[in-house]
């Protein structure tokens, strides 16, 4: 798609949300509306007044509180659900639009990889760069890299570098490994690895600090490239009845397009956006500095749709490069064991804890990634020592991804929780589907069963917030609620049911993770989240029940409607649900 169709594809789907009248006064009528309030309640009908929520109730009850001449949205028996709400996004589409994309499902091996690779050659000069992006070795045939050497043959005069999915590794060719003065001699740098053969030649996969060997030499997108991938994004959680998410790790200029969105009314998505605290502590102390200079949650800038929330911090690596700091060796193809690798951890331990303290002190929210056990024990712990030095309650720390969590910290967590309102996982179920051959593979038999324990929490009293790490794994939070509850596996190359079901989870709580529960996260849960009097009118309208129908049905569900603050951001051609 061409720059110019984006962006009057955009200018075209603003125009129509905004062609309504200015007040917000509708009422819903004839549906079934999930409210996901504290009693899980069912209504009938809505009443939305001035963009929030007057009255919920059966039809008759929302006609009395409805403003006069409030437009009638007959819902024809659809069901209404809470905005969606991503907990973990990288709020950007530019690479879907602007790069090689290697998460098409057409993409199933090596082969395909270099047909993909080839293609975008052909419309190259040599020298040029070729960027892709998505691909996961479990999705391929062969159940391993991308090597340099599949590159080569068809790239030979183009640098290649094509980013994983988890973003934590790569895949470049001997002319980006060239440009980047990689070579045999060259040794890992700090908290990074260079993949290497048997005979120690680099393969071409870099991971975690070893990327920016390469990446830091690949083009940037232009300005006018980041904002068409940031209004096509918006546009497309519209499409999904999604309303709301949480953005890590920017740094100045994705707040400024955040901004420059927002003052051009095209931010229909409520945004809280983490910014990136480094790896030192003086990186924390000159974002701690910056934060404070201004608004910061929970107060929200401007029209309410943009809030500035906190810091995002590593300890450890990914899942899939096995970089995640373990106590136990990873397991490769399953079974087998990566024997003497425990993953390191990607920032000093010290160092980390350090800033944890520095930020907590200072009152700013932080949330850290951290995968393997030994990195979540270590935020847990680092979290539970700053706060019973500054006992604070409401920063709402948090636990990036907490995919295989001990007890000790869900333990911790549901202290701290109940304690002091921090410790909360922000978990993407959609691993255990989109990249769950990867991670059935390195997690191996026994630790894949208590991958996103969301059973567990449940029994503990941990809540947690949904999400998808898009672009790691698809945005559609509909996603995110399948996978919750059948924790499946794209291609099931290590059974079908690698995770088991001890740690599924019913719609009902699954729901609640990508509503009210994510909401929190955001230090939005007194204004969205759920569908209760007060509260902005924040809505989905959905073509089937998420509470009745079959659970491998949730994948499939469509949004008919979508409202940001009872305003129409989002309708389907050819809904059958209809506006008077």
């Amino acid at each position: 798609m061409t720059l110019v169709r984006v962006l009057l594809s955009g200018f075209l789907f603003f125009a129509a949300a905004f062609a309504q009248p200015p007040s917000g006064d509708y009422v819903l009528i004839n549906g079934k509306v999930i409210t996901v309030d504290a009693r899980d309640t069912i209504a009938q009908a809505a009443a939305i007044t001035a963009g929030k929520i007057v009255a919920v109730g059966t039809n008759a009850e929302v006609r009395r509180a409805a403003a006069p001449g409030a437009r009638v949205i007959d819902l024809g028996g659809r069901t209404v659900t809470p905005g969606l709400i991503d907990s973990h996004c990288h709020f950007q589409e530019v690479d879907a639009l602007y790069s090689v994309d290697l998460s098409d499902p057409s993409v199933k091996s090596i082969t395909d990889v270099q047909k993909k690779i080839a293609e975008r050659v052909a419309t190259l000069k040599p020298g040029e760069w070729v960027r892709g992006s998505g691909w996961d070795e479990g999705k391929l045939k062969e159940l391993r890299y991308i090597l340099a050497s599949d590159l080569d043959v068809v790239a030979p005069n183009n640098p290649v570098w094509l980013t994983h999915t988890t973003g934590h590794y790569g895949a470049a060719n001997s002319a980006a490994l060239k440009l980047a003065g990689i070579t045999r001699e060259t040794k890992d740098p700090n908290a990074g690895t260079i993949d290497r053969d048997s005979a120690g030649n680099p393969t071409g996969v870099l991971k975690e600090s070893a990327t920016g060997l390469v990446s830091r030499r690949v083009p940037r997108y232009t300005h006018e490239q980041e904002r068409a991938g940031m209004l096509r994004i918006i546009e497309d959680f519209s499409k999904e009845g999604m309303t709301a998410a949480k953005y890590p790790s920017i740094a100045q200029g994705q707040w400024d397009l955040l901004k420059e969105v927002q003052t051009l009314g095209k931010l229909n998505v409520r945004v809280m956006a983490i910014w990136m605290g480094g790896r030192t502590l003086e990186s924390a102390r000159q974002i701690r500095d910056k934060l404070l200079a201004m608004p910061h949650a929970p107060e929200e800038i401007g029209d309410g749709r943009l809030i500035s929330g906190g810091v995002k911090l590593y300890i450890d690596g990914s899942g899939g490069a096995r970089t995640a700091w373990m106590y136990q060796d990873w397991n490769k193809d399953f079974k087998s064991t990566d024997t003497g690798n425990v993953g390191y951890p990607t920032t000093d331990p010290e160092v980390y804890r350090a800033q944890v303290k520095l930020l907590h002190d200072a009152g700013l929210h932080v949330s850290t990634h951290a995968i393997g056990d030994r990195a979540i024990d270590w935020v847990v712990d680092s979290y539970a020592a700053a706060l019973q030095e500054k006992p604070t309650r409401g920063l709402r720390h948090g636990v990036i991804h907490c995919n295989v969590p001990t007890d000790h910290a869900i333990d911790a967590m549901a202290t701290m929780q109940k304690q002091y309102d921090a410790g909360y996982p922000e978990a993407q179920s959609t691993f255990l589907w989109w990249i769950g051959d990867t991670y059935a593979g390195n997690f191996g038999p026994e630790r894949s069963l208590r991958l996103e324990p969301f059973g567990t929490y449940v029994k503990k009293g941990v809540i947690w917030g949904g999400g998808s790490d898009y672009n790691v794994t698809p945005f559609a939070a509909r996603y995110g609620l399948w996978a919750s509850v059948v924790r499946r596996p794209l291609l099931g190359a290590y059974g079908a049911q690698p995770f088991g079901m001890a740690e599924s989870v019913n719609v009902h709580v699954a729901l609640k993770s990508y509503t009210i529960w994510a909401a929190r996260q955001l230090f939005l849960e007194e204004k969205v989240g759920s569908i209760e009097k007060g509260k902005e009118a924040d809505l989905a309208v959905w073509d089937r029940d998420p509470y009745t129908i079959p659970a491998d049905d949730l994948r499939n569900m469509k949004c008919e409607l979508t409202m940001l603050g009872g305003r129409i951001v989002y309708r389907a051609v050819g809904s059958g649900v209809t506006v008077q």
